[in-house]
């Protein structure tokens, strides 16, 4: 069989939707037709949502490079942070911690770790948000 053509083939007949839909039978899909509803059992491979992750992690440090052009002068640990945070919030939602932010690209990472601690954020997601808290503040040693 010749894979290249039928993938060709189900691409047409398919077709692409980057956004979660609802096929011609009510099921949740996405992509060329991939059905994700869970009433039929429908999900998403793991190795997919890897291969979808790593994608979205290598977006995602292009957006921060260019958001804060001293993100690649932070120790690795709040780098780590900033990106943990940016895919939670989007760089939008990154943004609005400005006092963090300032505070990290003046290096004083223990005082960014509190200032990020004092937000909705840590309400909303407090494990989440004490430990990548706790990587800003790493970035101290």
């Amino acid at each position: 069989m010749n894979r290249e053509t039928l993938i060709e083939e189900l691409k047409r007949d398919e077709g692409w939707r980057a956004s979660a839909y609802k096929d011609t039978e009510g099921w949740t899909s996405i992509g060329y037709g991939f059905m994700v509803d869970e009433r039929l059992n429908g999900q998403m491979p793991e190795s997919i949502g890897e291969m979808w992750l790593t994608h979205n992690v290598q977006m995602l440090e292009k957006s921060l490079r260019l958001a804060f052009p001293w993100f690649d002068e932070q120790p690795d640990p709040v780098q780590r942070a900033l990106a943990n945070m940016a895919y939670q919030l989007g760089i939008g939602g990154l943004k609005g911690f400005k006092n963090t932010l300032s505070l990290i690209e003046a290096g004083r990472y223990y005082e960014a770790a509190d200032e990020a601690l004092n937000s909705k954020w840590a309400e909303q997601t407090p494990r989440r948000a004490r430990r990548v808290s706790g990587m800003i503040r790493s970035g101290a040693y």
